[in-house]
């Protein structure tokens, strides 16, 4: 789980909130975007990272090195 991502995520969320009070639906969307694009990241990272201790698994019961 990425910091920078949870940060782009609020800042979507508030940039979302403030378009949405002030009419603005241009800078609504983008907020959306904003957040939803971090959020794909923030899984993406997360998969990888399941991934590879998988694989570390895999490396560790091949080499006989089961800690």
């Amino acid at each position: 789980m990425s910091v920078e991502e949870k940060l782009n995520q609020a800042k979507g969320s508030i940039k979302e909130g403030v378009g949405k009070a002030i009419g603005d639906e241009k800078m609504e969307k983008e907020g959306t975007a904003e957040k939803v694009v971090s959020k794909v990241k923030e899984v993406a990272e997360d998969a990888k990272d399941a991934v590879e201790g998988a694989i570390d698994g895999v490396k560790n019961i091949l080499s006989g090195d089961n800690k």
